[in-house]
């Protein structure tokens, strides 16, 4: 049996050719499958803290799918290793486009991202591709500095088309200003100090807003019970919040939005702490479309 092998640079030549839709598809499925709790095993992540960084593994199966680990893979054999640095930023990317195709009333014309990293770039270019209505995009980091400036150039040549700009935080009169239109706020960042007054810790919007927005959407009520510091201090419950997997089967019931947009309150949350189905799903994608492009080096014989 052959192995295929496919770098970060097959990755990313692979996600340039993934249209939005063949992302999000795979992301409702297992999010869906996910609340269904049925054909599918997914432990909570493993961590193990090491001198200078903490190692996550997030094991998963999906029934009609395969088996994954982040980092290695292995269902018996091994039949793909897959670079992931790329495709965890993929995975989560998609989900928030997902969200805000479920959540959002009308097409979004203005995004703020708060951060500078990997996941704000693929959050930014999943979303642009997905939503042409998107006119106008922010980004937001501690400061103006080179790591701004190269992310802003990266999406300016390929999305020309469209207004981004950078701000830092201390820009407080056109972060306000910004935050205030914007259609679509997104946070990607590690900060013990984000852009809301919060709790100490890794958290990112406050207990103000949580109480104020009456639509919690979570990827995992049990990851997020665990994992999520700002929901669970501001006390929520189970049923305070809803899986994306219950909005994607009334979407799939309906046909459509309908009513599956909530508007109880003028402010919907969507929170991911990221799960291993995702993984698997997005693995299976990636590798389907390596496959038909002929992208990748293929071990021959590596299990003989």
């Amino acid at each position: 049996m052959s192995l295929l092998v496919l770098s970060a640079q097959d990755v990313n030549t692979i996600i340039a050719a993934l249209p939005s839709a063949e992302l999000e598809a795979p992301m409702a499925s297992e999010f869906r499958r996910l609340s269904s709790g049925s054909h599918y095993a997914s432990p909570q992540k493993t961590s193990i803290t090491m001198s200078h960084h903490t190692a996550l593994f997030m094991p998963s199966r999906v029934e009609d799918i395969g088996t994954a680990i982040k980092v290695v893979s292995e269902s018996g054999c091994a039949e793909e290793i897959v670079n992931a640095s790329a495709q965890t930023a993929l995975r989560s990317a998609a989900s928030s486009v997902l969200a805000t195709r479920l959540l959002l009333s009308e097409p979004p014309s203005s995004l703020v991202a708060f951060g500078a990293g990997k996941q704000i770039e693929a959050h930014l270019d999943l979303h642009i591709r997905a939503f042409p209505s998107l006119k106008r995009c922010t980004i937001v980091n501690p400061s103006t500095n080179a790591r701004l400036e190269n992310l802003l150039f990266v999406l300016r040549q390929s999305h020309p088309l469209v207004s981004l700009e950078g701000l830092s935080l201390d820009d407080t009169t056109n972060l306000r200003s910004a935050v205030g239109h914007a259609n679509v706020i997104c946070t990607a960042t590690s900060s013990t100090q984000p852009p809301f007054p919060l709790q100490p810790g890794m958290v990112e919007v406050d207990c103000g807003l949580i109480s104020r927005s009456e639509t919690i959407v979570i990827d995992s009520i049990e990851a997020c019970a665990i994992e999520t510091r700002e929901l669970i201090a501001a006390g929520l419950s189970a049923g305070d919040m809803t899986e994306i997997g219950q909005l994607v089967e009334e979407w799939d019931c309906q046909d459509g939005p309908g009513e599956v947009q909530m508007r109880k309150g003028d402010v919907t949350v969507f929170k991911s702490v990221g799960i291993g189905l995702q993984d698997v799903a997005i693995a299976r994608c990636v590798v389907s479309k390596a496959e038909n492009l002929g992208i990748g080096t293929t071990v021959v014989d590596f299990h003989t």
